[in-house]
């Protein structure tokens, strides 16, 4: 395994060949340059798009251009999605908006300030953990593509993700439909409609699910009483808690624990 640094970018932009069928360009600057495996495609993930993408072909090189300081790309052999039982996606939905739970290993890997071999292996750890939760997100289905320009505006699909991320960050909060759009700038029709041409589901559903599925990770995990996890995840009353509680698991959350602490 090798480091190069490039002086304009500092010691955090980091060039790690892992293997000759991996490297990780992390604040890339010279794409092109960088050694290519046998049958290369890329995974490039931007914090501050909060985009992940799945490129192949001259597109790959065409990667260097543009803000590279909240990017991280990694150039794979073919064969690891193989080995991934997921195939490469080529789609014209390659392009998929940036999970909360790929964010944080990437803001790990632009974080990182460990100096030379410790920090590349570091870097190395998160790179093959990012691309196996990617490729595990992919294969269920779980990745949502950004938005056509035919339905949103570039601006506008930054405001709409922005709102996803406010639910993920804040769902514990009272939200609300006008309060989401105040926050990202948005009316709250668009907000609706674009919501639902980029996520497939509405806000609510959104909130409902974020909520329903940190409470029954809580059911498990803890021992708080019922009342005290719905009311801890946004909802005001334990009727309320319940009646979404069956609606999206089957069955209630007194028994949905008893089931799941039995097995």
């Amino acid at each position: 395994m090798e480091i190069r640094q490039a002086e304009d970018f500092g010691a955090r932009n980091r060039h790690v060949v892992v293997s000759p069928e991996l490297t990780i360009l992390i604040r890339p600057f010279a794409i092109d340059a960088a050694p290519y495996p046998e049958r290369p495609v890329v995974v490039a993930c931007d914090s501050a798009q909060s985009s992940l993408r799945f490129v192949e072909g001259e597109a790959i090189a065409a990667l260097v251009r543009g803000e590279t300081g909240s990017r991280v790309v990694m150039l794979f052999d073919e064969a690891v999605f193989r080995r991934l039982a997921t195939p490469f996606p080529r789609d014209a939905d390659a392009d998929f908006h940036l999970p909360v739970e790929l964010r944080s290993i990437l803001r790990a890997m632009l974080d990182c300030d460990l100096p030379g071999e410790p920090g590349d292996l570091y870097c190395a750890a998160k790179a093959v953990e990012l691309l196996c939760e990617a490729t595990r997100l992919l294969r269920d289905g779980a990745l949502m593509p950004l938005a056509a320009e035919t339905v949103l505006s570039h601006a506008d699909t930054q405001r709409i993700l922005g709102a996803r991320r406010l639910i993920e960050e804040r769902w514990h909060e009272r939200l609300t439909l006008e309060s989401i759009a105040g926050a990202c700038g948005v009316n709250r029709e668009k907000l609706r409609r674009g919501f639902r041409a980029l996520f497939s589901c509405s806000v609510a559903e959104a909130i409902s699910e974020r909520r329903l599925g940190q409470a029954s990770q809580m059911l498990v995990a803890t021992d708080l009483p019922v009342s005290s996890i719905g009311y801890r995840n946004g909802y005001q009353n334990n009727a309320s808690f319940s009646r979404a509680f069956v609606r999206r698991f089957g069955v209630t959350p007194s028994d949905y624990r008893a089931g799941r602490i039995a097995a």
